[in-house]
C-alpha cells in the first residue's frame, strides 16, 4: 500500500476509525515512529477540526493531532461506506477505534468478523469503561475517565473543589496505554502469528496512575485527600514563589539531597534540627519547614534561585508558560519545538517534537494534518477501486475527495 515511511514501525499499516482525542492520539504516537496511519473520518470531518483555536484553515489542535497521517473520508453509516472499511481493515497490520461499545458492531464491523477475514488484525478498542462490566456502554470522556479514576478527587487543594489539569488527561494517558497494548499484540503476533483485541478503558488508565493511594485504603483506611503542590510521601517538595513573582519546585526530600539544600541556602543546622532530620520527621512538619523555604525563596528571583539550586544538585526547575518552554535551550538541542509549514494562509508553525527519540531508526514528524479527504482517491484505489467507482461513491455522498496531499517538512527551532 504505497509506500512506506521510516522508522521503528515503517512497513505497520494502521486504519484509524476513532475521532477527537484517545484514538487519534495513539495512531498519532503510532504514526510518528513511522507506522503508515490512514485516517477515516465522517464527512465534514473528525470534529476535532473545529475545537480549540480555529483558523480559516482549521483547528490548530487538530493539524497536530492528524500529524503523518493520510485521511480518507467515508460514511460508515451506510452499508457501501462500511464496506470499503471492510476492504481496508482486510490490508492493514492494527485497526484503532474509540467508540461507545457496540457501535462498531451495529456498523458490521464486528473484531470478530474483522479478524476472520485477516488473522493477523491488530484491534485496539478505547471507550469510557471497556467492552464489558456494567457500566459498558455509558459515554465516556476524557473527564470521565479522570473523575471515576480517582485523580480528580486528589488533585487541587483541601479547601477547594476538585481540580483538572490543564490538558486532557485521561485522554492521553489511555492512548499510551493503547500504545503499549498496540505493541505487545505486535510481539505476541510475531510469536503466534495471530492479532489480538486489545481493550483500554479510560477510568483504568487513569486508575493505574494512583501510585499506594489503594493498598493504603485496603489497609488502614486511609483516604488520600487533596494536598496542594504537596507531595505526601516526602518533604520538602513544593511549588515556592519567587522574589519576582515566579514559580519554583523544590525535591529536596531525601536525606543527602535535604543536606545540601540546607547547606545552599546558608542554614546548614536545619539538617541536625530534630524536626527535620528525617523524611518522616520532614512529613509531620511540613509546615513549618515550607514557611522556612518560601521566607528564603523570595528573597531571590527564579534564575539566581535555580542556578543556586543546581550548584547543590538539589532537584528544583521553573515553573514554565509555554513561552518559557520554547525560549528554552534543553528542548532545542532536543528538538521538542520544531517548525512545520501549515496549509496555505497559516504559514510557519511550532509543533511539539516526537517522544520517545531512537538512535537508528529516528521518529518524525513528516506532515501536518491534511484536509479532510484528501487521500481519499489514492488509498482506495490502492485497495482496488477505479475511477468510475470512486466517482459513483462521491456522487452518492458514501466517499468525499478533499483537497491535494500537500508535503511538509519540519526542521527544529533555532536558538536566538
Amino acid at each position: 500500500m504505497g509506500r512506506q515511511p521510516l522508522g521503528q514501525l515503517g512497513g505497520l499499516r494502521v486504519l484509524e476509525l476513532g475521532s477527537l482525542i484517545a484514538g487519534p492520539f495513539a495512531t498519532r504516537l503510532l504514526a510518528d515512529m513511522g507506522a503508515r496511519v490512514i485516517k477515516v473520518e465522517p464527512p465534514g470531518g473528525d470534529p476535532l477540526r473545529n475545537w480549540g483555536m480555529v483558523t480559516e484553515e482549521g483547528s490548530l489542535w487538530s493539524m497536530v493531532q492528524s500529524r503523518n497521517k493520510e485521511s480518507v473520508v467515508i460514511d460508515l453509516r451506510r452499508p457501501e461506506g462500511q464496506r470499503l472499511a471492510r476492504k481496508l481493515a482486510a490490508s492493514v497490520d492494527i485497526l484503532v477505534e474509540n467508540f461507545r461499545p457496540g457501535r462498531l458492531e451495529s456498523w458490521n464491523l464486528d473484531p470478530n468478523t474483522l479478524r476472520e477475514d485477516n488473522p493477523r488484525l491488530i484491534v485496539v478498542r478505547i471507550s469510557g469503561f471497556g467492552q464489558s462490566g456494567p457500566y459498558r456502554d455509558r459515554p465516556g470522556y476524557g473527564s470521565t475517565g479522570e473523575a471515576m479514576g480517582g485523580l480528580r478527587f486528589i488533585t487541587g487543594f483541601d479547601d477547594r473543589p476538585p481540580l483538572k489539569v490543564g490538558v486532557s488527561l485521561g485522554d492521553a494517558v489511555a492512548a499510551l496505554f493503547a500504545t503499549i497494548g498496540t505493541l505487545a499484540a505486535l510481539h505476541r503476533r510475531d510469536v503466534t502469528g495471530r492479532g489480538e483485541v486489545v481493550d483500554v478503558a479510560l477510568y483504568e488508565s487513569v486508575f493505574s496512575l494512583l501510585e499506594a493511594i489503594l493498598p493504603e485504603y485496603g489497609y488502614a483506611r486511609s483516604i488520600r485527600q487533596r494536598r496542594g503542590n504537596a507531595l505526601l510521601g516526602s518533604a520538602p517538595s513544593n511549588v515556592y514563589p519567587t522574589g519576582d513573582d515566579r514559580w519554583i519546585t523544590i525535591g529536596a526530600n531525601g536525606d543527602s539531597i535535604f543536606r545540601r539544600f540546607c547547606a545552599a541556602i546558608d542554614q546548614p543546622r536545619l539538617a541536625d534540627d530534630p524536626r527535620f532530620a528525617d523524611n518522616q520527621s520532614r512529613r509531620a512538619n511540613v509546615a513549618a519547614l515550607d514557611q522556612l523555604i518560601v521566607s528564603w525563596t523570595r528573597q531571590h528571583e527564579l534564575r539566581e534561585l535555580w542556578e543556586i539550586l543546581v550548584r547543590a544538585e538539589v532537584p528544583a526547575a521553573p515553573v514554565y508558560s509555554i513561552a518559557d518552554v520554547v525560549a528554552d535551550p534543553q528542548y532545542q538541542a532536543r528538538e521538542m519545538i520544531l517548525r512545520l509549514m501549515g496549509p496555505e494562509g497559516i504559514g510557519e508553525l511550532l509543533v511539539p517534537g516526537v517522544v520517545p527519540k531512537f538512535v537508528d531508526a529516528p521518529s518524525s514528524v513528516r506532515w501536518l494534518g491534511r484536509a479532510a479527504g484528501a487521500d481519499t482517491t489514492t488509498v482506495l484505489k490502492e485497495i482496488g477501486l477505479d475511477e468510475a467507482e470512486l466517482e459513483r461513491l462521491a456522487r452518492g455522498s458514501i466517499i468525499d475527495i478533499g483537497g491535494a496531499r500537500r508535503p511538509m517538512t519540519a526542521t527544529a527551532v533555532a536558538m536566538e
